[in-house]
């Protein structure tokens, strides 16, 4: 099998193209010839040495992906050989073949392909999580989304929609103010500097939003508190880029509350995975969620797409495909 690992932490350039002996299929999962690898920041944060620091070197990288089973090992009763399936955390899955606990795959309906829903999974359950759990979105709610064009910016921007709230989203550059507007986004303020308050108040008549989904790191921590209206949601992800630092409980403004989102509270079961893998596939299914992949490179260019994701001019989902 042909897997990308690293030896090492560094740069994108520690990537590499291995071949190894397929793995062995043991009690409870599955051996699975994978269609298509998602490509995550969570991937850089474990390639900077960031996460992960009880697996040893080499490293196999990646943790989404969808494709076909191949074999199933012993207790494995609801999956069988030539089913597709699509999974979120299977440290690894930048392959060509991956054993996978059984627990961790979902079907995959008929009529939703490989790469829709290999780019679905990590962030469309992370952007249900944020809009459904971790703050309900109610009709007539604003919210201001930053990176709006990004992979979870867009999904989330759209599942806002679906629950009837409107969106003020944020991007870095005026190449990307046409992607957020195509998720949803009402109003799209372009921005690198991390001041973007003031035009959010005017935005909302001075009232600011009911929630911030900020995964953008320290630069935009200011101006997001600033953003909410009183009693307003805070919901902060995207520990790659780091944290904003000690706060003080009692110097929080207008009541708001924060908090730090992970997607594994919203699918702790593998019943819950399967429920919340479904609702993605049916809104896709249903014209109500679009997944924008952004772009597609062979296994061996890992280091390439992490390389544009990295960068921040890319937009939608990157996938790898063996």
């Amino acid at each position: 099998m042909k897997v990308i690992t690293m030896d090492r932490p560094g740069g994108a350039e520690v990537l590499k193209l291995d071949e190894q002996p397929d793995p062995e299929v043991g009690h409870g999962e599955v051996l699975v010839d994978v269609a298509a690898a998602g490509v995550n920041f969570m991937d850089i944060g474990v390639r900077h040495g960031e996460f992960w620091p009880e697996y040893g070197y080499p490293k196999r990288l990646g943790v989404e992906g969808a494709g076909r089973v191949v074999t199933v090992g012993r207790d494995v009763g609801h999956l069988r050989p030539g089913q597709r399936v699509a999974w979120i955390y299977v440290p690894g899955s930048y392959a060509d073949r991956i054993v996978a606990p059984a627990t961790a795959l979902v079907p995959i309906p008929d009529d939703i392909d490989d790469r829709t829903a290999a780019a679905v999974m990590m962030q469309g359950i992370t952007a249900s999580h944020f809009a459904t759990d971790f703050y309900p979105v109610q009709p007539g709610d604003v919210a201001l989304v930053h990176a709006a064009a990004g992979g979870v910016g867009q999904l989330l921007s759209q599942i806002i929609r679906l629950r009837g709230g409107r969106v003020i989203g944020r991007v870095s550059s005026t190449d990307k103010v046409a992607a957020a507007k195509g998720a949803g986004a009402e109003h799209v303020i372009v921005d690198h500097s991390g001041r973007f308050a003031d035009e959010v108040l005017r935005l909302t008549e001075g009232e600011g939003v009911h929630a911030v989904f900020d995964g953008s790191g320290p630069l935009t921590f200011r101006d997001s508190l600033a953003s909410l209206r009183r009693s307003g949601t805070f919901c902060w992800y995207g520990p790659v880029l780091g944290g904003p630092g000690p706060l003080e409980i009692m110097k929080l403004p207008r009541s708001i509350k924060i908090g730090y989102a992970t997607f594994f509270d919203h699918i702790h079961t593998p019943a819950l995975l399967r429920e919340k893998a479904t609702q993605l596939f049916e809104w896709i299914r249903q014209g109500q969620l679009r997944v924008n992949i952004g772009g597609v490179y062979p296994l061996a260019d890992a280091a390439q797409a992490h390389r544009a994701m990295e960068s921040r001019a890319t937009t939608g989902k990157l996938l790898l495909v063996p």
